[in-house]
């Protein structure tokens, strides 16, 4: 029987997911919102697996485009394995995956290869940063301007 994680568990599985979110954005990657159908848009895709198990945890997957998709799954469908898609929807893969490990590691996440054989070119999220370590995309103290203040920087330019 399947059997899920706590409640509090699962809170914090979320939290972490929403970080990983925040981070893969803040960096200029687009992040597919959860829920929304993969048809419709290429990305970073944050997953909970919230079983009880070795195998739960935060995944981050790479989507290619709806179209580099298709032709790939097409391709593999009519067993044409030597079809240039499969291969370039191969590297692209790889290459995000590398590139997403790259900036999450640079933020302060744990992070590691699934090493699943059902999530293939996944990265499993161990952990985030520190907690009082503030997102390096957050604004600043003296970023804020106070109202009546003269020496609040003017338009916004450093």
């Amino acid at each position: 029987m399947f059997e899920r994680v706590s409640a509090e568990e699962s809170e914090a599985l979320e939290a972490l997911a929403r970080k990983v979110r925040n981070e893969l954005t803040a960096a200029g990657l687009p992040v597919l919102a959860p829920g929304l159908d993969p048809v419709l848009a290429g990305g970073a895709e944050v997953n909970i697996d919230d079983g009880a198990d070795a195998a739960g945890g935060v995944f981050v997957a790479w989507q290619a485009s709806p179209r580099l998709r298709a032709r790939a799954s097409r391709a593999f469908r009519l067993k044409q394995l030597d079809e240039p898609a499969l291969r370039h929807s191969s590297a692209v893969g790889a290459a995000m995956v590398r590139a997403m490990a790259a900036v999450l590691a640079s933020a302060g996440f744990g992070v590691e290869d699934a090493r699943d054989e059902y999530r293939p070119q996944q990265l499993r999220v161990l952990a985030g940063p520190p907690s009082k370590h503030q997102p390096l995309w957050s604004l600043r103290d003296d970023e804020l301007a106070l109202p009546g203040r003269q020496d609040a920087p003017a338009g916004g330019a450093d």
